[in-house]
């Protein structure tokens, strides 16, 4: 077998087991999950904001959810900030990058609404802001990220951190968890 694919599968199920045997992180999973299904019942949606890679999974969380992820269903209310790219460059242009999810989910929102946002590092300024307008006006938010204490972490009600400092290796766990949460709503949720 390739050596550095064996030291990359070895290390991604070195923290898979971390994140299996953590009693804390499951306990934690279980009440972000109760917390969206309350919010969803109430006629909330989810607003999903990344960057680079991350921006990619909260795109891929959000078609999962508005399409379907194993069983054919009613779409589960979902908009990823990340897609429209004249939105996005106007904002930019007119406002500054730090303010393209702001701006977007400033005109979206309302009170039942959920935020899952994804940073590997913590530190992405536009996610940032977002944490902050969603903790300033009570929009549930959910950070996925890594183990690094970051400031975005201050402003999330709830975060999901994988424990690595390593990029690639936080994103293939997040997809396990988001995945996760996908077939749990998928079961649970009836619009």
């Amino acid at each position: 077998m390739n050596k550095l694919l064996k030291k990359n599968l070895q290390q991604t199920i070195s923290i898979k087991e971390k994140i299996l045997k953590n009693d804390s992180f499951h306990n934690n999973f279980d009440e972000i999950i109760k917390k969206i299904l309350f919010k969803l019942n109430l006629g909330g949606k989810i607003f999903t904001a990344g960057n680079g890679g991350s921006a990619a999974d909260s795109q891929h969380l959000s078609a999962e959810l508005i399409s379907k992820f194993k069983k054919n269903r009613d779409p589960i209310p979902c908009i990823a900030l990340t897609t429209d790219t004249s939105i996005i460059t106007s904002i930019s242009n007119d406002f500054s990058y730090k303010n393209i999810f702001v701006r977007q989910i400033k005109g979206l929102y309302s009170k039942n609404d959920i935020l899952i946002a994804f940073s590997t590092s913590g530190n992405s300024k536009n996610i940032i802001e977002l944490l902050k307008f969603t903790k300033k006006n009570k929009i549930f938010s959910i950070l996925f990220t890594g183990s690094k204490n970051s400031e975005s972490l201050k402003y999330c009600d709830f975060s999901i951190r994988v424990p690595s400092n390593v990029t690639p290796l936080i994103q293939e766990c997040h997809m396990t968890i988001y995945h996760t949460l996908c077939e749990f709503l998928e079961l649970s949720y009836k619009k």
